[in-house]
Order: structure tokens, then sequence, then C-alpha cells
């Protein structure tokens, strides 16, 4: 374990902040742009159909991952509740934006706005209620296999606590959409496939990533393997090796 200084704190807490950032700016914008589709013909092997709100979601998991492994379940479970609130607040921005009434010379009028952005509260609403059961089975499912294999294999605990988290939050979602009429119940299981296979296919790509993120801040930080970055502890370190009263 490496000594501990004030810097090393500091640049603990801005790497934090950051994932944290990210992991917001991601969310928001992924129920922002969900009622484009797209489709993408991967190899000539099969045709994905999904929404682009699907692009950034993944990326969610990958920062829950990296929170989870280096700073520990609490602090993942914090950014994950503080994803709830900022989505919730964009919700209220809309809604209101979409409630005043648009100028006779505005670029953007009532009914365009609102056929891009009416759906919004639904799409809030039934992200929000997969996205709260996906992140915490992840988050539980990656301490789970982390504690179950003594921190070793992390492409274990990466892939198969988001494999079964991200089933559940494309299955939760979808489900809302159709039964709130926003998608066609025809499309359900095509999307279903669709969603979870591309939401597969991002997690192992990104494993390396993951691997990657681990490796430097273990190095950066002193951390033993299977260790977690206790800012508290952290603190108490910082003041003993620097001789702060």
């Amino acid at each position: 374990m490496k000594d501990h200084t004030l810097k090393d704190l500091l640049l603990a807490q801005r790497i934090y902040i950051i994932l944290g950032a990210l992991f917001i700016a991601s969310l928001v914008v992924s129920n922002l742009i969900f009622q484009k589709f797209f489709y993408w013909d991967f190899f000539g092997w099969y045709t994905f159909e999904i929404s682009v709100g699907i692009l950034p979601y993944p990326i969610t998991f990958l920062i829950t991952d990296i929170i989870s492994e280096i700073y520990g379940k609490q602090k993942a479970n914090q950014v994950v509740t503080a994803g709830i609130f900022a989505s919730l607040f964009s919700l209220l921005i809309i809604s209101t934006a979409d409630f005043v009434p648009a100028t006779s010379w505005s670029p953007i009028s009532d009914p365009l706005f609102n056929k891009v952005f009416g759906a919004t509260g639904v799409a809030v609403f039934a992200s929000m209620t997969a996205y709260i059961l996906a992140q915490y089975i992840d988050i539980q499912l990656f301490h789970f296999w982390k504690k179950l294999t003594k921190g070793k294999h992390l492409w274990l605990r990466n892939n198969f606590s988001t494999f079964l988290s991200q089933f559940a939050d494309t299955f939760s979602v979808l489900f809302l959409l159709c039964t709130f009429n926003k998608i066609e119940w025809a499309l359900f299981w095509p999307l279903l496939l669709s969603g979870f296979l591309f939401k597969v296919l991002v997690a192992a790509c990104d494993t390396p990533f993951l691997y990657l993120a681990v490796f430097w801040l273990r190095k950066r930080f002193g951390l033993e393997p299977a260790s977690e970055l206790n800012f508290e502890k952290y603190y108490y370190a910082v003041r003993e090796t620097s001789g702060i009263k």
C-alpha cells in the first residue's frame, strides 16, 4: 500500500465525480432520444432494430462496474440514486417546456416539440422502473461474484452481472412502453431480442476498457486486488502520512 497524499485524495474524488457525471449524462440522454429507431446489419449475421436511446445506456453499466470495483457498493448505489433524481428533474424541465406556448415565429412549434418530447414522461417512467431494477441487480450481482471469487475473475462478474441486469432492463422498459401504447405489441419480442443481444455485445466489448480502468486506478492509488477505496479511511490515512491533526 502506497503512502497517501492530499493530492491522491482529491484526484480520487475528482474521478468519482467525473464518472458520476458521465453516468447521469448517459442516462438522461438515453431517455430524451429514445423515439428514433435504427437498424444495424452485424456482418450479415443479424440485423439489429433498436432505439438510439440504447446507444449511451450500456455506458452506465460500465461506469457502475468501475465504481463498484474501485469505490465500493455504497458509492455505486449513490450514483444510481443521483441518476434517478437527475432523470426526474429533466422530466420536470421538459414538461414545463412543453406546457408553455410557442411564439408564432418559433422555429419549433408546439406540435413538433410535443411529437419529439411528448412521450418523454412515459419514457422516463418506463426507464426509471427498468433502470432501478437493472442497476441494483447489476450492483448486487457484481459484488456477489466479487465476494464469491475473492476479487478474482473481473471479467466474470462484469459480464454475468451485466447480462442478467440488461435483460431485466430491456424486458421491463419494452413491456411498459407497449402497455402505454408507445410501441406496438407486435414489436415487443423483436425489439427485446435485438436490444438484449446488442447490450450483451456491448458488455462483452467493454470488458477490456473495464480492465484498463481498474488496472490504472488500482496502480494509481496503490490498491490491493479486491480492495476498495474508502474515502473516510483514505482521509485518515492522508492525515497520518501528512501529519495533519
